[in-house]
């Protein structure tokens, strides 16, 4: 994943400004995003890297208007590194590869456990574009390796904060940006779940909680939204070849990620485009007839 978590203060919402990834930064909907490609925007949160830089990628292909959220810092809770800024520019470099969507990737450095971040995300999305179609919740980390009780409690609230907390702080947010669209609407809330929401994995309790909390809340989305012409989903991935699996590799003991692919019928690890591609599927048109749903991206896993 690619959210992290100190220096909230001074990394809650901002552009990112690098020499990397600089860009002409449009002040109206006329001037760049809405006009090009197919005029459709996009926030999507852990944008630096593994499935929702993917996303980002795969939006951009399709000719969206992204602005790519992530903290890109480490969090002094969770032992292992998060995506950093310089992950993000790559991400957002490609993304604006001539080919492919040239000045409409814009990155944005954010902490999804404040709500004035997320509330600022969305904002400098409609600034920029003059609108917002598509909230994609994808940030995520992992902590455990221990029965519950004796994971460290900082440990424990970061995933909380970040894998549900981030969801619901992106909801809330992003879905009155989305009904401010003008009728007939089509805009579209997204997150990541997990397999983990409906299996117990051992030493991973509050993973496990907070996935299922975000199944549960598309599913209460869904019917908040009926209506109204903006749907909610989700996918569930299973294991997918992204820092958050090296990382439980290493919760497990084991001498890899690549070891977790024995228990998908596939036969092998996912790859983070893969889910991406669902994602930018539900973002899309042909998902209008979906709402409510989380979606196996699992190879099999929940068989």
């Amino acid at each position: 994943m690619a959210t992290g978590g100190a220096g909230v203060s001074e990394l809650a919402s901002r552009p990112l400004d690098t020499a990397a990834v600089r860009q002409r930064r449009p002040t109206s909907a006329s001037e760049e995003g809405v006009a090009g490609g197919s005029g459709r925007v996009a926030v999507v949160t852990g944008a630096a890297r593994g499935i929702g830089a993917a996303t980002v990628l795969a939006l951009a292909e399709a000719g969206w208007s992204v602005l790519a959220v992530d903290l890109a810092t480490d969090d002094p809770a969770l032992p292992y590194a998060m995506g950093t800024e310089s992950d993000l520019a790559g991400v957002v470099a490609e993304a604006n590869r001539p080919a492919v969507a040239p000045h409409r990737v814009c990155p944005f450095v954010a902490d999804v456990r404040e709500q004035s971040a997320m509330d600022a995300a969305v904002a400098e999305a409609e600034r920029r574009w003059g609108g917002l179609d598509a909230a994609i919740a994808c940030a995520g980390v992992i902590a455990g390796g221990v029965p519950l009780w004796e994971v460290p409690l900082a440990q424990q609230q970061a995933v909380l904060d970040i894998d549900l907390g981030g969801v619901l702080s992106l909801a809330r947010a992003a879905i009155p940006s989305l009904l401010r669209r003008a009728e007939p609407r089509s805009g579209r809330f997204l997150a990541v779940a997990s397999a983990a929401a409906t299996r117990g994995l051992p030493m991973l309790a509050a993973y496990c909680a907070a996935k299922a909390g975000v199944a549960g809340l598309i599913r209460a989305l869904g019917s908040e939204l009926g209506g109204t012409g903006v749907t909610a989903n989700a996918v569930s991935p299973g294991s997918t070849a992204t820092p958050i699996l090296d990382e439980s590799a290493r919760l497990y003991d084991l001498p890899g990620a690549g070891t977790f692919a024995a228990q998908q019928p596939l036969h092998r690890l996912l790859d983070p485009a893969e889910v991406a591609a669902v994602l930018a599927f539900l973002a899309g048109p042909a998902s209008s007839g979906m709402t409510g749903a989380v979606v196996p991206v699992d190879g099999g896993l929940a068989l």
